[in-house]
């Protein structure tokens, strides 16, 4: 009898490690590979590219997730049922304050629940936050390296292109928010919901009150300290799972 595959991932318990590093790009997937051993490609099905391989020791899959949280939970879900434990993703964002500079993380103690994914698994008043051994073990992994970040709130939502985003960009700044992603709050309600552990690093691609398109026109084009922002997300994050994977938190 054939191993059951998820309906989306293409992926059975047979390809799953421990954890998982999502980034929303497939194309990002040869980016994390680059820093694995043993590399071995899984599956490549609509947005969810996936592969597996080892870092210093630990066995760990990258799966790609496409944009928005209602792709990321598809992710979540199917990866969870095949045994996965911990995931962090590692993204990019838009700045919501001006002394954050492009290129630089943030690691994400708790996201604004400003999507829709989130909302139908549960009410907006459930906290949408990350496991806190994964946020230790990835803040220490960026001290360790010296890069420059940040730990603080973000705000998921669901589109780049409402009439109202720059009046809704200063008020969410006005109130600590540091960035805006589309995927983080839904990884952290659903993963909190199937108890899998959590984290999210963002990569800033785009200034506060920079120019959207641009920015990310720039980072597409892999163009000078996003595409350094990037390098550095995968590796913390890796150097997180690694130091998550020996009880270093």
């Amino acid at each position: 009898m054939s191993e059951e595959l998820g309906a989306h991932i293409r992926c059975g318990r047979r390809d799953a490690a421990p954890y998982a590093i999502l980034p929303g790009d497939p194309g990002r997937i040869d980016h994390i590979a680059r820093h694995l051993n043993d590399v071995r490609e899984i599956a490549y099905n609509r947005e969810f590219r996936s592969i597996r391989g080892t870092y210093q020791g630990t066995e760990v899959m990258a799966v790609s997730t496409g944009i928005g949280g209602a792709s990321t939970v598809i992710a979540v879900e199917e990866l969870h049922k095949i045994g996965v434990k911990a995931m962090i993703r590692v993204g990019s964002c838009g700045a919501l304050q001006s002394d954050i500079r492009l290129g630089e993380l943030i690691l994400v103690s708790g996201a604004v629940r400003d999507d829709g994914a989130s909302k139908t698994y549960v009410e907006g008043i459930y906290p949408a936050i990350p496991d806190t051994g994964l946020l230790f073990c990835a803040r220490e992994a960026a001290k360790e390296r010296g890069y420059r970040y940040r730990i603080g709130p973000a705000r998921s939502h669901d589109s780049f292109y409402t009439d109202r985003e720059n009046e809704i960009d200063h008020y969410w700044s006005g109130r600590g928010v540091l960035g805006s992603d589309m995927e983080t709050a839904a990884l952290f309600v659903v993963g909190a919901l199937r108890g899998v552990m959590t984290a999210s690093i963002l990569n800033t691609v785009v200034t506060y009150e920079g120019d959207l398109e641009e920015g990310i026109n720039d980072y597409v084009g892999g163009e000078q300290e996003a595409a350094l922002g990037e390098e550095r997300e995968i590796l913390v994050a890796l150097d997180a799972l690694k130091k998550f994977d020996k009880g270093v938190f």
